[in-house]
């Protein structure tokens, strides 16, 4: 019986026999060296492995992408880059003391909250919201050169049309510092005016949608006040909630508005307390108007007074006490009467 020949196990750091290509196949190649060190890998491991990190990469690349498209990357970008009015602003003033506390915040920590910016092309950014942040870093930018304060920290954001950038901008500044009612009020004839929405009521509902109802109504009430005096109020965002109330509601009688646009242009006051004097001595001359001697006190003194406001619901009234009763008591009703309780006696 012939004898079987027994293989050898094949060796790793065997060398692979050439291949021939023909006699000018490896003319002027180097030879290669196989490395006694290396740990052959199969062809599909080295083709498998491209292809895991090819698609690693895609996938931290897609990734990068979305974050920059939702809002989620934060960019240092130059302040030059950034267009500071490409919204109306909704504050009319700045408060140089808190100005000058965000200015020693940035120079002893840096930036900690990113402004928000929209994307306009050509490597420029219109501002959303931060625009103190943008004015103090610009302050800073002028009196420190040296590029410590050259750019801001911003987050790039994509509202679906203006009406939600004015929205994204009114609610920053809702939530880090409140607008007063002037602003408010301004804000939202400015952009209806300015063509973002089509009539002031829905720029309410829209830039306003989470507050209560009770403070639309007052926003509501300020903006006869913006009508008719901005640009000749010295200090509006610093008027009392009370007094602009009061102004608005006597804004409806003849010849108020002008009593009162003459006594400011007369005064000229040059601080808000002495604006608001001005104010409220024009209130207080007279404008209310007279009751007649029926509708003064009811006879006796004590007597109550019974009528009805609307069907349904009956109003009831003597010295010291007043009640409403009926179906049209809703939270609408309150909320009007909370305006106007505002008016008379204040918060």
């Amino acid at each position: 019986m012939a004898k079987r020949k027994r293989l050898s196990p094949a060796r790793p750091d065997a060398a692979a026999p050439p291949i021939h290509r023909g006699a000018d196949a490896f003319v002027g190649a180097s030879p290669v060296v196989p490395d006694a060190t290396a740990v052959p890998r199969p062809p599909i491991a080295h083709l498998a492995g491209a292809a895991a990190a090819s698609s690693a990469f895609d996938e931290v690349s897609g990734e990068l992408s979305r974050a920059r498209a939702e809002g989620r990357m934060v960019l240092s970008l130059p302040l030059a880059a950034v267009v500071a009015d490409h919204l109306i602003r909704d504050r009319v003033a700045t408060d140089s003391e808190a100005l000058e506390e965000l200015k020693q915040s940035l120079m002893a920590r840096g930036q900690q909250t990113p402004v928000e910016v929209v994307d306009l092309g050509e490597g420029r950014y219109g501002l959303i919201s931060g625009w103190r942040r943008l004015l103090a870093l610009h302050e800073l930018s002028d009196a420190l050169p040296g590029g410590a304060y050259d750019r801001i920290l911003a987050l790039v954001k994509q509202p679906a049309d203006r009406g939600a950038a004015y929205i994204a901008m009114v609610e920053e500044n809702e939530i880090r510092a409140g607008l007063s009612f002037y602003e408010r009020a301004r804000i939202v004839l400015m952009a209806r005016q300015g063509g973002v929405f089509d009539s002031d009521k829905q720029a309410l509902q829209s830039l306003f949608a989470n507050v209560s109802y009770a403070r639309r109504s007052k926003i509501k009430t300020f903006m006869t006040l913006v009508a008719a005096l901005d640009g000749v109020l010295r200090f509006p965002a610093r008027i009392p909630e009370r007094t602009g109330l009061a102004l608005s509601a006597a804004m409806t009688r003849d010849g108020f508005t002008d009593q009162l646009i003459a006594a400011l242009h007369k005064a000229e006051p040059q601080t808000p307390e002495a604006e608001a004097e001005v104010l409220a001595q024009v209130l207080s001359e007279g404008t209310a108007p007279k009751r007649s001697a029926k509708q003064a006190v009811p006879a006796g003194g004590q007597e109550a007074v019974t009528r009805d406001l609307a069907p349904g619901t009956r109003l009831t009234a003597a010295p010291g006490k007043v009640v409403i009763r009926g179906g049209g008591v809703d939270p609408e009703f309150l909320a009007r009467l909370d305006v106007w309780l505002a008016t008379q006696f204040g918060d």
